[in-house]
């Protein structure tokens, strides 16, 4: 066993929105968002790049969020958010 090894990723809370119709997925983001405690995060998948997601959560929730990309396309973004 490598000491290198990475936490598993599925004890995270995984919200993937790829189903629902699109005018219902940022409520429900910002409502799994809202329920997190701090420290927490959930991780995010979705069909396309949610930058415009990034930039609601800025002008909303400016400095507490953290957003990182584990997966960048072309078919499939994932992305780690969490509260500050």
């Amino acid at each position: 066993m490598s000491n290198n090894a990475q936490p598993v990723e599925s004890s995270e809370n995984i919200l993937d929105v790829r189903e629902l119709i699109p005018r219902e997925r940022h409520t429900l983001i910002f409502r799994t968002f809202e329920n997190l405690h701090p420290a927490q995060a959930f991780i995010l998948v979705n069909d396309h790049d949610p930058k415009p997601l990034f930039y609601q959560f800025q002008a909303e929730h400016h400095g507490q969020f953290t957003w990182d990309y584990l997966e960048q396309g072309p078919e499939v973004w994932r992305v780690r958010i969490g509260r500050v």
